[in-house]
């Protein structure tokens, strides 16, 4: 009871501390439906392996995964179609470049995306999902995120995803340059469907968390104790979440946190300590690279004065 206590008071001192740093950021606006949120809110919920669970701040804020969705999307696609045709499609490298860019499309033949991680990569990740159509793949997504948060509620945040069709210029851009190379085949209109849903579903912290979990986990239910993602698909996502999973900021975040982790647009973070803690976060205000200001430095202090860094 008195670790518990310690545990919490220093989880509170170090959202408070954090918090201070989202004033160096900003909420994105790119995407109309994420204007609105919270500049300065910022929450945690951890989910240990042995039970546990601790929160502090704005955790029953309710955000959009955008794109930690893609470890998620990942992990099926790996699941329906099996790791050497995903890696037929898409590489396994960092690009240097912005998520959204399509630089590198166009100079490495035969134009196949460097990693899942990048909007290429998850859009070709959405293709591989099994399902007759954009509304099955969709439906079997969003039903296996519910199935690993344990919370049937999830759903999508309608507004949120017409603002990211109506606004997806670019990332129409790389679907059709992607279908032109021969990597994209399937019906480019129906994958972006099925890309953007994965992007408007709509979790708080404490959700994220327990999702985290069964990566911390190696794939175990930790409520059902079933394996329910082999372990070897866990590696994979793992590593891309190391190597690429804050951007541009990846290698930074490895050397100052030292954990596997996915941000999103909308200010959340999926992080993991292997083995011991699945974390949410989420913090709307976003640094240059597109990650949390607060979430990240929140992060950085507790890798720290808990000594969490797997390296």
């Amino acid at each position: 009871m008195q670790t518990e206590r310690f545990y919490q008071q220093r989880l509170d001192e170090w959202v408070e501390e954090s918090r201070k740093e989202a004033y160096k950021g900003r909420v994105a606006e790119y995407i109309p439906g994420l204007a609105a949120a919270p500049q300065h809110a910022l929450g945690i919920a951890l989910w240990g392996t042995d039970g546990q669970f601790f929160q502090s701040g704005d955790t029953d804020l309710h955000f959009t995964m955008q794109s930690i969705s893609k470890v998620f999307s990942l992990l099926l696609a790996l699941m329906d179609s099996g790791e050497k045709a995903v890696f037929q499609k898409v590489g396994m490298e960092p690009t240097g470049d912005d998520f959204n860019s399509i630089l590198k499309l166009e100079l490495v033949d035969p134009g196949k995306p460097f990693n899942p991680f990048i909007n290429a990569g998850a859009i070709v990740i959405a293709s591989l999902i099994h399902g007759e159509g954009p509304d099955e793949k969709s439906e079997r997504l969003l039903q296996f995120i519910r199935h690993l948060a344990h919370d049937n509620r999830l759903d999508y945040n309608e507004a949120v995803y017409e603002s990211e069709r109506e606004t997806a210029h670019r990332n129409r851009s790389i679907a059709y340059y992607l279908k032109d190379n021969g990597v994209l085949e399937d019906d480019v209109e129906e994958t972006l469907e099925v890309y953007f849903r994965q992007c408007s579903i709509v979790v708080n912290c404490k959700q994220l968390a327990h999702m985290a979990l069964v990566l911390a986990s190696d794939g175990v239910d930790p409520v059902t104790k079933q394996q329910v993602i082999p372990r070897r698909y866990i590696q994979i996502a793992k590593s891309f979440m190391v190597t690429c999973g804050m951007y541009n900021a990846s290698g930074e975040f490895a050397i100052e946190v030292g954990l596997p982790a996915k941000s999103g647009v909308s200010g959340g973070i999926l992080s993991v300590v292997p083995g011991k803690w699945g974390i949410g976060i989420i913090g709307p205000a976003l640094n240059s690279k597109g990650n949390s200001v607060a979430g990240v430095q929140l992060l950085r202090c507790l890798s720290k004065d808990w000594d969490w860094s797997i390296f």
